[in-house]
């Protein structure tokens, strides 16, 4: 016999409006299954929008649901069918909790989801409450609610990429609202990821998002890439491109470092030359203060350790060229920094190119292609930090792979850390 007490309490445990529990039963080794009902008498149709009291048929079938405690939880459900009585179609119930042909409920797919993102696939499916298939079909069920999203409010744009496959020419987009630090899109061919053909991707996409929402992105920042630009400038008109300020950074130590090796190469080769033993101890004393000394050079001298910066003193002192590059290199980080006007910003740009071209040649030529992008950044400080900070995040689950089999697979898990 049932417990009327029992089954009112169970009823509210189960937290769903609506569904009343009629009956329960425990099964060893399977876990409690929970009889429920509808606690409406009628359902709308679907066709004609007349509600409709005249049953059709009964379809019951099991879905599962949240665990309670450590034992699982399945759900007796009845889809129930109805006639209308208006166009005289059968239809069946919509249920808020589930959706159509799916085995579980729509609150276990979502906790599913947030263990999948905080762990992987394969240590959830060891549960043995959800199996991989029915994990795939969750996100596949997220992922067309993302699909529809669009950015509404966006003002600032940051596009870059991220390697699938380091060294292998395949890319994906990443387009980020630096406003609120969150990911936009991640966009990529699994047959064809060259950076061209993630052009065209990004193209198709920024289209979709139509005319309104692009005319309203003010600025757009990019890393030193031609293409990125003539894709703002066509698609974007009242967009201001600003040149990622980060990157810049990385071709002025990437020309230092490649500086660093020259002279390192240079002395060793001396060394080899060298004739009388003074000459071969004086090489011998410049190279100890080149060795090791790529990371005192390349860092932020803020941000170095007294070993570090010893190091750097030693590498000044052995090297007159390195010194001139290492101050020109902190000179240039500062004004960055600590410039907040166009005016003062175009300045001191111009008087840094000045002393900088015969040091750096490769960062002033595009330096001076990229002028009027680089100064932008002194308006707002508009940089690709916060894309960089959610490329790292990507990176990571890119890593550690989480039992994803395909690119959207991995798409829609990396959309749903932000959505």
């Amino acid at each position: 016999m049932v417990n009327k007490k029992d089954i009112k309490i169970l009823t509210e445990l189960l937290g769903l409006e609506d569904v009343k529990v009629i009956s329960h039963r425990l099964h060893g080794g399977i876990g409690m299954i929970l009889q429920t009902e509808s606690k409406a008498s009628h359902s709308i149709c679907p066709n004609c929008g007349t509600k409709s009291h005249k049953l059709h048929q009964n379809h019951r079938h099991i879905v599962k649901d949240l665990p309670f405690g450590e034992k699982p939880v399945f759900l007796e459900i009845n889809r129930r069918q109805f006639k209308c009585e208006k166009c005289k179609r059968p239809f069946s119930e919509n249920l808020d909790f589930v959706r159509k042909k799916r085995t579980y409920t729509k609150r276990l797919a979502h906790k599913i989801i947030q263990e999948v993102l905080e762990n992987d696939i394969h240590s959830i499916t060891s549960k043995g409450i959800v199996t991989t298939e029915e994990i795939e079909r969750m996100l596949k069920d997220a992922s067309e609610e993302l699909s529809d999203s669009k950015p509404l409010n966006l003002k600032r744009l940051g596009i870059d990429e991220i390697a699938l496959i380091k060294g292998k020419g395949n890319y994906c987009a990443v387009l980020v609202d630096i406003d609120t630090s969150k990911l936009i899109a991640i966009l990529g061919d699994v047959y064809d990821g060259l950076r061209l053909r993630t052009q065209t991707i990004i193209r198709e996409t920024l289209l979709e998002w139509g005319v309104e929402i692009l005319e309203r992105i003010e600025e757009v920042s990019i890393d030193l890439w031609r293409e990125y630009k003539n894709l703002v400038a066509e698609l974007m008109p009242n967009a201001q491109v600003v040149a990622d300020r980060f990157h810049v950074m990385t071709q002025i130590n990437k020309e230092l470092d490649t500086q660093r090796k020259r002279e390192r190469q240079n002395v060793e080769e001396l060394i080899k030359k060298a004739k009388l033993a003074d000459d071969k101890a004086e090489y011998e004393l410049i190279l100890e203060g080149l060795k090791n000394s790529k990371y005192p050079l390349l860092k932020n001298e803020d941000d170095l350790n007294n070993q570090q910066l010893n190091k750097l003193i030693q590498v000044k002192n052995v090297s007159p060229i390195l010194k001139v590059m290492h101050e020109l290199k902190e000179k240039i980080r500062k004004n960055f920094n600590k410039t907040n006007d166009w005016y003062t910003g175009v300045f001191k740009l111009g008087m840094w190119l000045s002393r900088a071209k015969k040091y750096f040649p490769n960062s002033n030529n595009t330096i001076i292609r990229w002028f009027d992008e680089i100064i932008a950044y002194f308006d707002n400080g508009t940089t690709s930090g916060k894309v960089e900070e959610i490329n790292n995040k990507l990176k990571l689950i890119k890593r550690s792979g989480y039992g994803f089999r395909n690119f959207e697979n991995f798409r829609v898990r990396c959309l749903l850390n932000w959505h």
